[in-house]
């Protein structure tokens, strides 16, 4: 018992074990909706407006995309222009979503179970109030051991990221056995993509993808977080071509710029090389690194540095971009783990157009957000640069993808348009 109290008060749960966690999910989506007067009721030309939709989400501290039906509406007294001007008290919120089903395991049908990890198992399902698919992630809760690290993670970021470019959390479950954290469901990870493509992706859908890539990330590092496991498989697509970043189980909130973590993160093939040494003084560089493989294996259909350990990942990297001196990456030579591998001294190989510029140094890395204002995204367009961060790219009619050389079966339509 002392164990699940202690694990609700990391949660900032603080209603019983049987009850619903209604309140936790007004603190977390009550914060989706405050956010800059910019920000709000953007329309498909990107004007603004002030639907109602928008007030009955803000009054009930819901995401935006959760569409409640007539029927609920009725029920909450709230389908009438009148009823949209009555305030609600955060007493009668709570008691508001927990009546429409909110924060309730029967709410939710599994469909699909779409993967399996050591301590949660995804399943698609579909939500009873709005009939909409989910994802939903169970965690399973050890009564010796908790929640896992990981989930509190996950839980906490999330609740402070609102971004179009970020997965939305919309719902959290509790029991005595498990967490399910409901999230809106998308097709797709870019992996999936790339295979659906028979790895040949059109370079104007790689510009896009990597434009919301680093737009989404280049949010969560201006709130000062860490991803710190960005690979295709965490990276969601749905129908519209929309990216979301997704899978904050290992992120990392830093106060200040750099600071000492594990060096025990990022999937081998994106982890940077000083991580790769050891390093655990890092900072948003990190993620850097892995965005440049990310935009290398859009490009050519296969992973830059596919290595398969430390040693062969290293021996990779410095076969394409030359053996480190202290000329390219300062006190290299000082390095303890550097100097036992004894690395033959290889030259640099010239990089091709679609290759990115790497560097050892996370102090020359390319930031996310000078990423989003580079040239190469001059095609998108000025006004990518200025929608609200809740606000899809997609909404811009200059923005659609083309159909993929190697398409076979995408869900993307092709548009006739040429790029």
């Amino acid at each position: 018992m002392n164990k699940m109290k202690t694990f609700k008060r990391r949660f900032s749960l603080s209603v019983p074990r049987t009850e619903t966690i209604e309140e936790s999910l007004a603190e977390f989506t009550e914060q989706y909706n405050q956010r800059n007067t910019d920000e709000e009721g953007w329309t498909h030309n990107g004007e603004k407006c002030c639907t109602r939709q928008n007030s009955r989400s803000k009054r009930l501290s819901l995401p935006m995309d959760i569409r409640l039906p007539p029927e609920l509406l009725d029920k909450l007294q709230m389908n009438s222009p009148e009823d949209d001007q009555k305030p609600l008290t955060r007493l009668s919120r709570r008691a508001s979503l927990s009546d429409i089903g909110f924060g309730k395991l029967e709410t939710y049908v599994k469909l699909d179970k779409l993967g399996e990890g050591t301590y949660a198992t995804v399943f698609k399902g579909r939500s009873k109030l709005t009939e909409n698919l989910v994802a939903l992630k169970e965690i399973r809760l050890e009564h010796e051991e908790g929640a896992p690290c990981t989930a509190i993670r996950e839980v906490s970021l999330l609740k402070n990221l609102k971004h179009a470019n970020i997965v939305t959390l919309h719902d959290i479950i509790h029991t005595e056995y498990s967490l399910t954290l409901v999230f809106e469901y998308l097709d797709n990870d870019l992996k999936q993509y790339l295979d659906n493509c028979g790895n040949l992706m059109c370079m104007h859908n790689v510009k896009i993808f990597m434009f919301q890539l680093l737009r989404g990330l280049s949010y969560c590092h201006r709130k000062k977080i860490l991803h710190r496991d960005l690979k295709p498989q965490n990276l969601l697509i749905n129908e519209k071509g929309e990216l979301k970043l997704a899978d904050f189980g290992l992120a990392r909130a830093k106060s200040v710029p750099t600071k000492t973590y594990s060096n025990e993160v990022v999937t081998l093939w994106y982890r940077p090389p000083d991580v790769l040494l050891g390093s655990t003084e890092y900072s948003t560089p990190i993620d850097m690194w892995g965005v440049g493989c990310i935009q290398y294996e859009m490009a050519t259909g296969r992973p830059i540095f596919p290595g398969s350990t430390v040693k062969e990942e290293l021996h990779l990297i410095f076969r394409l971009l030359g053996t480190p001196t202290d000329e390219t990456w300062s006190e290299i030579s000082t390095n303890k783990e550097f100097k036992a591998y004894g690395f033959p001294q290889y030259r640099a190989q010239p990089l091709k157009n679609h290759t990115p510029r790497y560097s050892y140094e996370q102090k020359k890395r390319i930031s996310a957000e000078e990423g989003i204002r580079h040239s190469y995204f001059k095609s998108l367009g000025e006004r990518v640069l200025t929608l609200p961060d809740t606000t899809s790219i997609f909404t811009l009619k200059e923005i659609q993808l083309q159909k993929d050389p190697g398409h076979r079966g995408s869900i993307f339509h092709h548009t006739g348009t040429a790029f």
